[in-house]
């Protein structure tokens, strides 16, 4: 269904559903408390929709997924570097028999895995993610999950131990991954099987690890209060542990914090968002600088680009527009730098600067081609833009609306 909406924006997908529900525009007005004037300037891209709270109030009136509306990108959508049949692999080592019955392969002549080699091994994989080599990630996780389920069956004592909190965090690895290919069901296994991983070990820095992984995962689905109060509940549970913290569980429990802001402020709470905030930025404070310990980008500037994303999710465009480009992103792993890059082109686009907006993107496009190229907010900026033009459109704006695949 999604390829035949996915070079339509928001609004004009908001109209699409609308009309295969046999639904008026008053009524469905009326379902998210809006006008009908509004909604009209919605479905003519008059009005651009950037805040996913209001969308997915759409959403449900529409009783469609949030991913529908926002028409994430498809398998289809990825480069050559992520291979063939890559969502399918995911699913079948996702859905691998061995994990829930007593039975297994023959083993006996296979040797011994090494469980330090497999941890290096799935640290290449997390820091070709964070450099934004999402195609790369996706073509070989399938089989590197699949090694690592199969060193579960293989090792014993120490060597188990150590791999329980591999197994944990390659299943992170998956569901954030999976995020990204919209495969939002998938996505949640993922987070479910981690945190069961997880808990095996004891270990709170890799359990709040996983928390901040479900939470991610509760987010992709639009159960933005659900994520509010996953994240009170996980920080109660690590908050014993962090009498004497590690720099490892300081980072994990920041960021936990970081993604319940985004929940809170998509769930309108500015509250709870305030609050979150100001929790990681103590966190931040503890750990006195950016890190990246377990793959989290955590310290004073991830804050910081968390307060520009949380204000534009809150429709503080001002907040956006003042602290955002301001913003020193050269020392976080590209893919928190590109992220940090598409919020501040929405605050532009927001703000109607839309020659800001426009460089900002094609910079950020030049530092990662395939993050711009498949999220969600870079496709809909510049289709919204293309609509939007009472002229010819730039050459460049064109060229990049092609790039995104959002235009023929």
């Amino acid at each position: 269904m999604r390829g035949m909406t996915n070079r339509l924006t928001i609004g004009e997908r908001v109209a699409w559903y609308r009309r295969r529900r046999g639904m008026s525009q008053e009524v469905l007005a009326g379902l998210v408390a809006r006008t009908v004037d509004w909604l009209s300037k919605v479905e003519n891209n008059r009005i651009e929709l950037d805040r996913l709270s209001v969308i997915k109030s759409l959403a449900d009136a529409l009783d469609v997924s949030l991913g529908d509306l926002i028409a994430e990108p498809s398998l289809m959508d990825w480069t050559s570097d992520s291979g063939h049949r890559t969502i399918p692999a995911l699913r079948a080592a996702l859905m691998d028999y061995r994990l829930i019955t007593p039975f297994d392969a023959d083993h006996a002549n296979q040797p011994a895995p090494d469980a330090d080699q497999l941890r290096r091994d799935l640290g290449h994989l997390w820091n070709a993610y964070q450099n934004a080599r999402f195609g790369y990630v996706t073509g070989r996780l399938p089989a590197f999950l699949d090694q690592v389920l199969t060193a579960s069956q293989l090792l014993t004592g120490d060597d188990l131990a150590k791999l329980r909190s591999t197994l944990a965090l390659t299943y992170q690895l998956a569901a954030v991954q999976l995020t990204k290919l919209g495969e939002a069901e998938l996505a949640w296994i993922s987070a479910e099987r981690g945190l069961t991983a997880a808990r095996e070990t004891g270990d709170p820095v890799i359990i709040g690890s996983l928390f901040r992984s479900v939470t991610h995962a509760l987010l992709s689905t639009g159960r933005f209060g659900e994520a509010v109060r996953l994240t009170e509940n996980a920080a109660s549970y690590l908050e014993p542990a962090l009498r004497r913290p590690t720099p490892e569980l300081l980072s994990v429990y920041g960021t936990l914090f970081l993604a319940g802001s985004m929940a809170a402020a998509r769930n309108d709470d500015a509250v709870s968002t305030r609050q979150f905030l100001t929790t990681a930025d103590d966190a931040a404070w503890r750990l006195g600088h950016d890190a990246n310990h377990l793959w989290t980008a955590f310290g004073p500037t991830n804050v910081t680009i968390h307060r520009v994303a949380t204000a534009t999710e809150l429709g503080d465009v001002q907040v956006a527009i003042d602290l955002g480009p301001q913003v020193d992103t050269t020392a976080l792993p590209m893919e928190r730098r590109v992220r940090h890059a598409l919020e501040v082109a929405r605050a532009y686009s927001a703000w109607n600067r839309l020659d800001d907006a426009l460089e900002t993107l094609l910079a950020a496009e030049r530092m990662a081609p395939e993050q711009v190229r498949y999220h969600m907010l870079g496709r809909s900026l510049v289709l919204g833009w293309i609509r939007k033009q009472r002229g010819k459109p730039s050459t460049a704006l064109v060229e990049l609306a092609r790039r995104l695949n959002v235009l023929d």
